[in-house]
């Protein structure tokens, strides 16, 4: 039967969002612009720094090499790499819907989504250390219709389970490898359990701000003080509000679902499923060239690679990137190196980023049925579809009524 005291609560409550929340909807419109400008500034960066590697390979001598290298290229796994990236995207969609599901009301749509998930990719690969991704994800949610509120807990809840899922990979691929890192790398590896222990401590510190939020607001009101008092504060107002409002918001959040430890854990294997895309690209490249590599340690070399890269404070992760894919992938592509690094970066950056670009504007039609309510209309018609119908009676039990069956009439009335 339709939930009619559900649809006039939700407009009773429309109003009272809107209006509550106007201030904060201004200020996520100016950090947008803000991040406008950044992603601006870091597509000239990176273009720049395309130049500069063209200009090196000419004055190495390096040119002739690249070019017969990239001559011989297989564009069958070529496609197979970019499809890797394709289903990347596809679980990162599936991720947030999981969350969204769980709310039976939401009026985002998996267009809406796509549109979250491609402003992640935009604007994490042109500002430094993907500093854009968050606030463009919770500008974009805010566009559906929740709240900054609910918005900032969808999405950091999102970003919890997603580092989560980078650092269980990483250490999974540590314990498996860590005797081929060791034989091939030497103590080079020393630097990949640093950088481990540095994701290992970002998230015990999510976890910590979610599970113990009246610590961390003690301690932040302390140092807002304390930083006030020296005059090195700017926009107190924003700090107070960031440590005694969204602190509490972001733990809320996070336990109601955590509640649902099943649907906790579906997102937390569709995150590891979505990385592990990621990470087997280099080795699709490597077939390219004529390589025949160990999947395995491309992908244990690939987690290492994309934590050195982000934590570069450069747009792409420059420096990190190109450092880190030398130095794990240099023995396994040989003298193709150089080219190698070209078609993973384009797979795995520059075509993703301007392709991501026309998808931020993708906007889900009719909000009014929930991402939940057409999954359970799904469901009715598959169990329809399976069942068949007779006469008079479907063997589902509904009652046939002007041609039609009780079911049939409450799931198009929904």
């Amino acid at each position: 039967m339709p939930n009619t005291d559900n649809n006039k609560n939700v407009a009773k409550k429309v109003p009272i969002k809107v209006g509550g929340s106007s201030r904060k909807q201004a200020q996520g419109s100016s950090q947008q612009g803000d991040n406008n400008s950044q992603a601006r500034k870091g597509a000239i960066f990176l273009g720049a720094v395309v130049v500069v590697y063209i200009v090196y390979l000419v004055f190495t001598g390096q040119m002739a090499t690249f070019i017969e290298a990239l001559s011989g290229v297989n564009m069958n796994w070529v496609v197979g790499a970019a499809l890797c990236y394709v289903f990347y995207f596809i679980f990162g969609v599936m991720a947030y819907a999981i969350a969204v599901y769980l709310d039976h009301d939401s009026p985002v749509g998996i267009r809406d989504l796509m549109s979250v998930e491609a402003s992640g990719v935009f604007f994490g690969n042109l500002t430094p250390m993907m500093a854009g991704a968050v606030p463009s994800q919770i500008y974009r949610l805010t566009r559906t219709g929740l709240d900054v509120g609910e918005a900032s807990a969808t999405q950091f809840t999102r970003f919890i389970m997603f580092q989560l899922a980078v650092v269980l990979f990483a250490a999974l691929m540590l314990i498996a490898k860590l005797s081929f890192f060791f034989e091939a790398y030497g103590n080079i590896v020393v630097l990949n359990l640093v950088v481990f222990g540095v994701h290992l401590a970002e998230c015990i510190g999510l976890f910590v701000i979610c599970l113990c939020p009246n610590l961390v607001m003690r301690f932040g009101n302390w140092a807002i003080e304390l930083l006030s008092r020296r005059n090195l504060l700017k926009d107190r107002a924003h700090w107070d509000e960031m440590v005694n409002v969204q602190v509490m918001e972001f733990s809320d959040a996070f336990k109601r679902a955590a509640q649902d430890l099943p649907s906790m854990g579906l997102t937390l294997l569709v995150t590891m499923l979505q990385l592990a895309s990621l990470y087997m690209i280099p080795w699709f490249v490597l077939n390219a060239f004529g390589v025949r590599g160990d999947f395995i340690e491309c992908l244990a070399a690939g987690s290492m690679v994309q934590m050195v890269a982000s934590a570069v404070p450069l747009p792409g992760g420059t420096g990190g990137a190109e450092g880190g894919f030398v130095m794990f992938y240099k023995n396994m592509f040989g003298p193709a190196t150089s080219a190698g690094f070209l078609v993973w970066r384009i797979v795995t950056f520059f075509a993703p980023t301007i392709i991501a670009a026309p998808l931020l504007g993708l906007s889900t039609r009719n909000r009014t049925v929930s991402i939940y309510r057409r999954v359970q209309r799904i469901k009715r018609r598959l169990s329809r579809g399976g069942k068949g119908h007779s006469g008079h009676r479907g063997s589902s039990g509904g009652v046939k009524l002007s041609g039609k069956t009780v079911d049939e009439k409450v799931a198009k009335h929904e």
